[in-house]
């Protein structure tokens, strides 16, 4: 702005007194908060007064105060979270408490050891280490459909261990409900 006239401003100025309460109206309705309106609007007049000439060759400069007040708008809701405040209800809510299917790592290593050495191999490797069926198949000399048999058959006796040790039940989706958390005596 050094150097200027100040007739490149008159244009500004004209439609700002023409056009701010309106603004002002507009801004306070949407955002509720008459302070924040109020920053939003000096934001949209700081702009205006940024394109300086620029400003006076525009067709409807009402048009572009307003869209220029949205745009602020859209920039305020992208950076502000809502807040909500949380129920007294939740206080009492455990840290500790886990996913019954996420609990199950203690009984899983009770009876991972009183499967066959085959079983619990193929399931630390596949299942606990991430090995892909196809790369155990090759590292042991299996077939592909040999080592994916070899694999369900070991879950399913590692599930029917957990079953009958853990006490596991499954819901209506055959996921995992609960569990005893201790080992039946």
């Amino acid at each position: 702005m050094t150097g200027s006239t100040g007739t490149e401003f008159e244009c500004v100025l004209r439609a700002w007194v023409a056009h701010e309460s309106e603004l002002l109206a507009f801004l306070a309705h949407r955002t509720g908060n008459i302070h924040t309106a109020e920053d939003l609007l000096q934001e949209v007049f700081l702009k205006s007064m940024r394109q300086g000439q620029a400003f006076c060759a525009l067709d409807n400069p009402r048009a572009w105060l307003f869209h220029v007040a949205r745009n602020a708008l859209i920039d305020v809701a992208r950076t502000t979270k809502a807040c909500e405040a949380l129920p007294e209800e939740l206080a009492d809510i455990t840290v500790d408490e886990r996913v019954p299917v996420d609990a199950l790592d203690t009984c899983i290593a009770r009876n991972l050891p009183i499967l066959s050495a085959e079983d619990r191999h193929i399931i630390e490797t596949c299942d606990l280490q991430g090995q892909t069926v196809r790369a155990y198949a090759e590292a042991n000399s299996l077939t592909l459909a040999a080592a994916k048999s070899r694999l369900l058959r070991a879950r399913k006796r590692l599930r029917d261990a957990l079953v009958l040790n853990c006490r596991v039940r499954f819901d209506e989706a055959g996921q995992v409900c609960c569990h005893a958390s201790h080992p039946i005596a």
